[in-house]
This record gives C-alpha cells, sequence and structure tokens, in this order.
C-alpha cells in the first residue's frame, strides 16, 4: 500500500492581515475583502489597491478544511508557501521584509499548530539580498520551515533580474549552505499586455515563464557553482521539458550564444533540478519522467486554485504502466529528498535528513 502523499506545491494566505497601503504609506499591495455567505464567511476577495484579482475559499485560510481535503485525497502532508502576487519585490525593500516576516510567521504558526500535517516554505525580499538572505536563515533556523518559495524573476525598483543574475546567486548560496529548499513559481507573466483574452497568461505565459527561469540557471551556471543546491519548478518546468530538444540543439549549433557562462550540455543539467508533477496530461507526466527520472518528480497540486489538479495525485495514480517504486517516488520520496527529510516509519514520522 502507497503511504500518504506528499504535496509540495499548495498556497495558502493569513485569515486577514493589516491595510498594507496604510502601514507602507503606498499602494499596489494586495488586501483581502470577506465577502457574506451562508453560515459566516467562506469566500473572500483579493484586491490590488481597488482592482480585483481573484476570489478564494475558505480553503485558502482555513487549516482544518486542508486537512479534510487532504485525507479525501490521500494526502498525508501538505508543504504551504504563499500566493505569489504577495512577493512584492517591486516594494521598498524594508516594506517586502516586513509583509514576507507576516506571511512567514503565519505560515510557520500553522506548521506549529497541525504538527504532521503541514510543512512550509517561506517568502522573502529577492529585491535586496542582504535582507532575503537574513529572512531565509530565520525561516529555516527560528521558524522550521523548510525552504522558501521565489518568483521565477525579481521585478526590483531598479529593473528586472532573472535568476542569473548576480545579485540572485547570493541568496542561492545562503540557501545551498544551510541545505533549505528552494521552489521557483511563475508570475507576473512576461508578454501578458498581449494576452488580454481567454486567460492566456496563465495558460501561455506561466509555462514560458517557467522555461527562461530554468533557461536562466542552467545556462548562467548556478548548478555547477552550487551542486548542493537543491531547486525546484512549478507545474512540470512548465514548457521547459517539452522544448528541451530546441534548447540543446541551440547550445550545440551557436556556443557563442549559449555556453558562454557553462559549457555544459543543457539537457544533463535538467536532471539536476526538481520538478513537480502538475502536468495535466499523462503522456506529458510519462515525458517528464523520462527526461529528467522519477526522482526529480514530485507531486505538486497547486491547491487550491482551479489550474491545479482538483484531487492531489489523482493523475499519478490513475496511470496503470506506473510500477510501484515509481508511483512511491512521485507521491511522496522525491519530496522528501526535495525537503531534506527521511521519512523512517514511513507513515508520517519525518525528520531531517543528515
Amino acid at each position: 500500500m502507497t503511504p500518504p502523499a506528499i504535496d509540495i506545491h499548495t498556497h495558502i494566505l493569513p485569515p486577514s492581515w493589516p491595510d498594507l497601503r496604510e502601514r507602507y504609506g503606498y499602494g499596489g499591495f494586495v488586501r483581502l475583502e470577506h465577502l457574506p455567505g451562508e453560515g459566516g464567511c467562506c469566500r473572500a476577495r483579493m484586491l490590488i489597491d481597488d482592482r480585483h484579482f481573484r476570489d478564494i475559499e475558505s480553503n485558502c485560510w482555513d487549516p482544518l478544511r486542508r486537512v479534510v481535503d487532504c485525507d479525501e485525497a490521500g494526502v498525508g502532508l501538505q508543504v504551504l508557501s504563499t500566493v505569489p502576487v504577495m512577493f512584492s519585490y517591486w516594494a521598498k525593500p524594508a516594506d517586502a521584509l516586513d509583509l514576507s516576516r507576516m506571511l512567514n510567521d503565519h505560515i510557520a504558526g500553522v506548521v506549529r499548530d497541525h504538527r504532521g500535517r503541514f510543512a512550509g516554505l517561506g517568502t522573502v525580499p529577492m529585491q535586496a539580498p542582504e535582507l532575503a538572505i537574513s529572512e531565509l536563515e530565520r525561516c529555516i533556523g527560528e521558524l522550521g520551515l523548510r525552504g522558501v518559495q521565489i518568483g521565477t524573476h525579481i521585478d526590483a525598483p531598479d529593473g528586472i533580474r532573472n535568476l542569473d543574475d548576480p545579485r540572485v546567486l547570493p541568496v542561492f548560496e545562503a540557501a545551498a549552505e544551510i541545505g533549505a529548499a528552494v521552489f521557483v513559481h511563475p508570475w507576473d507573466m512576461m508578454g501578458k499586455e498581449r494576452m488580454p483574452k481567454y486567460w492566456l497568461p496563465w495558460l501561455v505565459g506561466m509555462p514560458a515563464e517557467s522555461a527562461l527561469a530554468i533557461c536562466s540557471v542552467i545556462f548562467g551556471g548556478v548548478l555547477e557553482r552550487l551542486p548542493r543546491l537543491r531547486i525546484g519548478f512549478a507545474h512540470g518546468g512548465g514548457a521547459f521539458p517539452f522544448t528541451i530538444g530546441r534548447i540543446e540543439h541551440g547550445w550545440r549549433e551557436r556556443p557563442d550564444l549559449c555556453a558562454v557562462d557553462n559549457p555544459n550540455n543543457p539537457r544533463d543539467s535538467a536532471r539536476r533540478i526538481f520538478y513537480d508533477s502538475l502536468v495535466h496530461d499523462a503522456e506529458a507526466l510519462r515525458y517528464l519522467i523520462r527526461l529528467v527520472g522519477a526522482d526529480r518528480v514530485a507531486l505538486g497540486s497547486d491547491y487550491p486554485f482551479p489550474l491545479g489538479e482538483q484531487r492531489a495525485g489523482a493523475l499519478v495514480r490513475s496511470m496503470p504502466d506506473l510500477d510501484e517504486g515509481t508511483r512511491r517516488r512521485l507521491l511522496r520520496g522525491t519530496a522528501l529528498e526535495f525537503l531534506g527529510l527521511t521519512d523512517e516509519a514511513g507513515l508520517g514520522s519525518l525528520q531531517e535528513s543528515g
């Protein structure tokens, strides 16, 4: 019998937070407006200033509802991270740090109050590497979180930074040194101004964002500099796995353009990265496993959002061609490795790996 799954890709928000415009003196931040419902409040509206961003339900902030959903799906442990719109890399560094600390304290509290059901990934102000490292160290050392979630790029006040930017490397170095996992999530999709219809920023822009971020990490030589870095990407790596042939071909044919910072084959580097399983298609998941190996693919559902897997692990469990060892890897084993945990009891006694 396959033990309960670990879902490395879920999002949570506090049930409320201060008015950030009032707290920091300028706008652009997310606020939450709870909506009336039968039997009490069960829905809320996320707004950026007064612009509607998304409606959410209580499963975005209620741990008890999440536990019920996890039990129904056979998930023993959810890994919590904030909603990417909360990153606020564009904000003043001190304010982004303050917001990060609020969000991280909340996640740590949920993990502490429901021990054994949740683990946490923090958020850090990536526009200010020194502050980001300080908060990363607090997340691991003081709060007991397993790592951090970051965006596919950093829209800092002084310009956009991709993940090969020299100002990002110190954060990666710190994560590698203290054994923190880094989970990269697409957000603020490039080209969104050309995609006003059909939800295309989420359908097309997100996969492209992830491909750009992975190529930045690979071609930038981040993995060669930091062999101990555990870095993973949401949504199965987006478009990257399915364009690896073109990427590798470009590396072979134009090394003067592609191999300027890393001489190694990007196909080989791809196998040093973790990916979640959220590809929504059995053939796509089979291909991802063939490309990078089951030991680099972990269950991720994007709970509780509509583009996620509605029942975490359903795709993996529906594939009869997966042997039991591969299924265990996808549902639990790879997640343990990514998070730096061991599972001696097999049913939830999680400990830090040596």
